[in-house]
């Protein structure tokens, strides 16, 4: 058997980080087992399902590198096969038509409520004479679920896990337009792409049971199901924007890699002894479902921010200049161009080793690509006095005799410290200022190289004015 996993994301929204779980298990569970990984869109809620939502899940996907095998699936496509399937129960006697209306169904709600219990459709046309139907009315079609026993679903996360079918109704499969129900169309599109095991959030356990019922009344073999706990806040309640970020390209925006957010999330709920940091490689290599647990995971994101930080400094410093030219190039005050990427490059290592996301990475070198006058913060300014006016002109002497080698701008600001009577951070901290107009930078001889001769001695010239 080969083994074949899907992910069916409703396009009425953002990929949600939950989702992209889904799709990683799935899809890491498919590779681990040697199988394929499909993806179908279920955009049968024209009026909520978007092309634009459509094609950001797409774009999330694909910036996550979580690739599907064959065409993608758009089940709004599939109508007339979920038809299809609804007349063949109809046929074989384990569904019927029922003409009930909205007025009676009201009415057995309030019914059952009134009586202080749950109502479990059981519609009076599942044994009346269609031959008494009132004319006109398009029927709907409902299975004729089973009524005895109970639905045992054996979940490879949740363990065994059974209802009484007395609690399970019997519920529509086409509506009276013709149009297919959510849980019809799932179960007759995951039979037909051959899902083997349908990997999904525990929010979908109660729908298990009623898709089985599809299963068994079409006499299809069920597939494995696995219900994987959601992702909950810090605070325990469900994850929701005041939490943070939730979207896959909210994360990209604030600067997280693919990697570091798939590392992550492949941590969120799963485990395999103390490893942490997890390649594709090693987590194809990992993961199974035995590794997942049954409780609720918190969204931690100051363990992201860290999980991000250790693949920024393992990332390849050409792909890291290409994200950081691309956020500063959304700044319009900024002056890029090849002079400004050739600084950034040169003190990528350094940011970097600093650095927790692009978006921190690209504010420590936007001063590389500043045009004069440099903005100062209050700190910066402060170090900008008289003195320290009159200094930086003599240091800039100094540097100007040097080859702006680092080991030339080194040896030349020990020796005007020592010259001056200074120490190193008495000359260091104002240059620094009038290079990148801020107290932070990578080392000063570092820094004053990657800007090069020219620049370098401009920017301390326009400060010490």
């Amino acid at each position: 058997m080969t083994v074949r996993t899907r992910f069916a994301p409703s396009p009425t929204g953002l990929l949600h980080i939950g989702g992209a779980r889904t799709a990683l298990f799935n899809y890491l569970f498919s590779k681990h087992h040697g199988g394929e990984f499909l993806l179908r869109i279920e955009d049968t809620d024209r009026a909520r399902s978007t092309p634009e939502n459509t094609r950001a899940i797409l774009d999330a996907l694909e910036w996550l590198d979580i690739a599907h095998d064959g065409q993608t699936v758009f089940q709004s496509t599939r109508a007339a096969r979920h038809a299809e399937v609804a007349h063949q129960m109809l046929a074989a006697g384990t569904a019927y038509r029922c003409w009930l209306t909205q007025d009676e169904l009201k009415a057995m709600r309030e019914q059952a409520a009134a009586e202080g219990r749950s109502l479990h459709l059981r519609s009076p046309w599942r044994d009346r004479d269609p031959a008494e139907a009132p004319a006109g009315v398009a029927p709907a079609i409902r299975i004729r679920a089973p009524r005895e026993g109970e639905t045992v679903v054996d979940d490879l996360v949740q363990g065994p896990v059974r209802v009484a079918n007395a609690e399970l109704d019997d519920m529509i499969i086409l509506r009276g337009d013709g149009t297919p129900t959510y849980q019809h169309a799932v179960v007759v599109d995951d039979h037909d792409m051959g899902i083997t095991h349908v990997i999904r959030g525990d929010d979908h356990l109660t729908n298990a049971f009623r898709q089985s019922q599809i299963y068994d009344a079409m006499g299809w073999e069920r597939p494995r199901f696995a219900h994987i706990p959601l992702i909950h806040g810090a605070d325990g309640a469900k994850l929701s924007k005041r939490h943070g970020a939730v979207s896959v390209l909210e994360f990209r925006a604030e600067g997280f890699l693919p990697e570091a957010l798939c590392n992550y999330l492949l941590r969120l709920g799963w485990g395999h002894g103390d490893a942490e940091i997890l390649s594709r490689e090693e987590a194809v290599a990992l993961f199974d479902l035995d590794g997942v647990g049954r409780s609720a995971s918190r969204m931690d994101y100051a363990k992201l921010t860290q999980v991000n930080s250790v693949w920024l400094r393992r990332a390849d410093d050409a792909r890291l200049l290409h994200e950081v030219l691309a956020i500063l190039a959304r700044r319009p005050h900024l002056a890029l161009g090849t002079d400004a990427g050739h600084r950034i490059r040169a003190l990528l290592p350094a940011f970097k080793e600093r650095a927790k996301t692009l978006v921190e990475l690209a504010d420590m070198a936007a001063f590389l690509a500043q045009p004069l006058p440099l903005p100062m913060d209050p700190k910066a300014a402060a170090l900008l006095s008289a003195e320290n006016r009159l200094m930086l002109r003599e240091v800039a002497a100094a540097l100007a005799a040097t080859d702006f080698s680092l080991a030339g701008l080194d040896a030349a600001l020990r020796a005007y410290a020592e010259a001056s009577g200074r120490k190193l951070g008495q000359v260091a901290q104002p240059l620094r200022a009038a290079l990148t107009g801020s107290t932070t930078s990578p080392p000063i001889d570092a820094t004053l190289a990657a800007l090069g001769r020219r620049e370098a001695l401009a920017r301390i010239a326009a400060a010490s004015a």
